[in-house]
């Protein structure tokens, strides 16, 4: 029987974004001035309260096109900006209510609990028969990431847009480049052109829903008809992207995770009632998203040690919050037992992760499917050599990994 009170203990090297061989992220504390991957110039909040308070506080909006507009003349925000992908027009990413309001009532239907829990044994399906490829490889390692984790969201959110999942290798190209801008102009290059692919995609795919309409939610959309066709496209763009990117990530930080914590990963094989509250966890302490979408300050924002000025980016920290040692006793120990993980890896407030029911569920199913299936899970390559994905999303790009499987009649 496992002691539930054997915890192990997770450096910062380990849950930050990157190599872990490099130096630790930093620490929360007071806001501070700092340059994202992307060049953008924002002010830093990393303390839970502040970031938990700045995420819900209307004060701080999505779309400012006069402070846009004088910060790129003093230099501090790229020209580039402009052109991002959500803000090229009206999404969820890019608004404040009401439009957002708007836009987020014509999906939210399709992410709720209830309907994501009629999803369950369909993702559950597409686990054993991912798993069951995996257990064919004769022992030879397997890359967890292109087997496994990207196949099953990936295909859960094409099945619900309407989406060919044939596809998804096309997709998963498009959503590097959109999600993986360093800033540079090749990556720039590549945004743009997977940016007007994705348009130009569900462009062919509206038209084809309007004369040959499925149950999906595209079809849904287009006889709603309640969207400006730009808007169409990009929530449909969107809604791909972001409906498996983090996805994919959080089953990967999650099996790392559970790898790094052997303790807690025997408690969870003998306990699989667990899982729910090891994924909350996981998300906690190696969430795939380091900080929120920007914001804008559209007045000055007063914080107990400083007051950001009126007109600046604001970079909420939804990972350094979750470290948070005031609001999480030992935030680097990974304890799937632990009560009260209010993380904010979701984000909070009116922008809240619309998908948040059905990433849950995906990395729910994911990660019992695993424990049920195989016997024994290791990394075959040493930690060192893992890659990681760069910008804000967080992940390792491939996870090799053996596996000793089950006979497939005792899953």
């Amino acid at each position: 029987m496992v002691d539930q009170h054997s915890v192990d203990q997770y450096s910062v090297d380990q849950v930050r974004g990157g190599d872990p061989a490099r130096p630790p992220a930093f620490e929360p504390g007071p806001a501070r001035r700092g340059r994202l991957t992307t060049g953008i110039d924002a002010w830093l909040v990393t303390r839970y309260d502040e970031v938990a308070a700045g995420l819900g506080d209307a004060r701080l909006v999505m779309s400012a096109p006069a402070i846009e507009a004088e910060l790129v003349a003093r230099g501090e925000l790229p020209q580039r900006f402009g052109s991002m992908f959500q803000r090229r027009t009206k999404s969820l990413l890019s608004t404040d209510p009401p439009d957002h309001t708007r836009l987020r009532k014509l999906v939210a239907r399709s992410f709720t609990a209830r309907r994501v829990e009629d999803l369950r044994p369909r993702a559950e399906k597409v686990c054993a028969e991912l798993a069951d490829a995996m257990a064919a490889s004769s022992g030879q390692p397997v890359d967890l990431v292109g087997a496994y984790a990207f196949p099953l969201p990936v295909l859960m959110i094409c099945e619900l847009l309407g989406v060919p999942a044939d596809d998804r290798e096309q997709f998963r190209t498009w959503t590097n480049a959109i999600v993986f801008d360093q800033g540079d102009k090749a990556s720039m290059d590549a945004y743009r052109t997977a940016v007007a692919s994705l348009d130009s995609y569900f462009g062919v795919l509206v038209e084809k829903k309007r004369s040959d309409p499925g149950d999906d939610l595209t079809s849904a959309l287009v006889a709603e008809d309640q969207l400006e066709p730009d808007e169409l496209r990009m929530m449909l763009s969107l809604l791909l992207v972001a409906g498996h990117e983090t996805t994919v990530n959080l089953i990967g930080n999650s099996v790392l995770t559970l790898l790094r914590n052997p303790y807690q990963l025997a408690l969870l094989r003998a306990n699989p009632s667990l899982v729910p509250a090891a994924v909350d966890e996981c998300l906690r302490l190696a969430g795939p998203v380091a900080f929120s979408s920007m914001r804008f300050a559209t007045t000055d924002i007063p914080l107990p040690d400083m007051t950001i000025p009126a007109g600046s980016v604001v970079a909420l920290g939804l990972w350094t919050a979750d470290h948070d040692p005031t609001h999480f006793p030992q935030p680097y120990r990974f304890d799937i037992t632990r009560t009260g993980n209010s993380h904010l890896a979701f984000g909070r407030g009116v922008h809240f992760c619309v998908g948040a029911p059905l990433a849950r569920m995906e990395a729910e199913v994911a990660i019992g499917t695993l424990l049920r299936r195989f016997t024994s899970l290791a990394l075959a390559v040493p930690e060192t050599e893992l890659v990681w994905r760069p910008a804000n999303t967080r992940g390792p790009v491939r996870l090799p990994m053996y596996l000793t499987g089950r006979p497939t009649a005792s899953v």
